[in-house]
């Protein structure tokens, strides 16, 4: 009877080390506002649905973070479609229509284990952005106006710059845009917002969700020639942790991400100098988002 009951307890154990274990997600973020902001707001629904969340919000790049996913060690992340997509189909060409681009990234992330759930409406594109005495001394309107002054101005921007068909390998092939200079800085974050603050670049990568372009009276160039594509912020995640729970949890947050709540609360983080924690937080418990 002894042995009996050590195996039921020892089988007991193990069945509620497993629930332990299905009920535990990791969240990953790269490291800056909104996607911190965002993957904060994912953190606490699913905390609300009952899960222990581990946040690791300290990636560096999609690079960074990709392989985590894949590997299962982050379970779900904010992700962007156009960059996504061109991210595991290099080559391809992101559309302007979000729905377009799910509809194709779909069958890639689904061959390796993961699932995107509905896209927001927030669309946090790249911008070129430059201050306003270098608009009105080089009377800039448009990207294509760099082209005559790029060969004297030095451009800022992450380090996987170079390599990425929206930054400065497309800059360079659909506008033939030749800095004198690139700047490796970070993503579209604080190193960037200074730079380009204190003259250090004269052309910065920023994101058109960025707080603090409309804050410094900065000047976002029109990209006329089309570069940029529809890259609204989406869930990514593990199939093998989706639940219709958390699948519903994750779309009421999409549903009331727009571009004008982004700008908002990314303000709040760059500008205001919040905590991207408080912010989400604030945010998720406005839109009745926790039960």
């Amino acid at each position: 009877m002894f042995v009996l009951a050590l195996a039921l307890t020892t089988t007991a154990c193990a069945l509620l080390g497993d629930d332990d274990r299905s009920k535990r997600l990791t969240v990953g973020a790269v490291t800056f506002a909104e996607n911190q902001i965002v993957a904060e707001m994912y953190s606490l629904a699913l905390e609300d649905a009952g899960y222990t969340v581990d946040r690791r919000f300290n990636f560096q790049s999609r690079e960074s973070l990709q392989p985590e996913l894949l590997s299962g060690n982050v379970d779900l992340a904010p992700e962007y479609l156009a960059s996504l997509l061109t991210s595991l189909e290099p080559g391809s060409e992101p559309e302007s229509d979000p729905e377009s681009n799910l509809e194709r990234l779909e069958p890639l992330v689904e061959d390796k284990g993961l699932e995107l759930l509905d896209a927001s409406e927030a669309n946090n594109t790249n911008a070129i952005v430059v201050d306003s005495e270098t608009a009105g001394r080089l009377k800039l309107d448009e990207v294509s106006d760099l082209r005559p002054h790029a060969a004297e101005l030095v451009f800022g921007g992450p380090p996987e710059c170079s390599e990425r068909p929206f930054c400065l390998k497309g800059l360079r092939e659909v506008y033939g845009l030749e800095f004198d200079v690139f700047r490796k800085l970070d993503a579209g974050g604080p190193l960037t917002i200074a730079a380009l603050g204190s003259s250090e670049i004269d052309v910065a990568l920023l994101f058109t969700t960025s707080g603090v372009i409309a804050e410094r009276e900065w000047v976002v160039l029109e990209d006329d020639k089309q570069l940029q594509a529809a890259d609204n912020i989406t869930p990514l995640i593990r199939s093998e942790v989706l639940t219709p729970e958390l699948a519903e949890r994750l779309d009421a947050i999409s549903a009331e991400l727009t571009t004008e709540a982004m700008i908002e609360l990314n303000a709040r983080v760059e500008v205001g100098s919040e905590d991207f924690r408080d912010v989400a937080r604030d945010f998720i418990e406005q839109q009745n988002l926790l039960r």
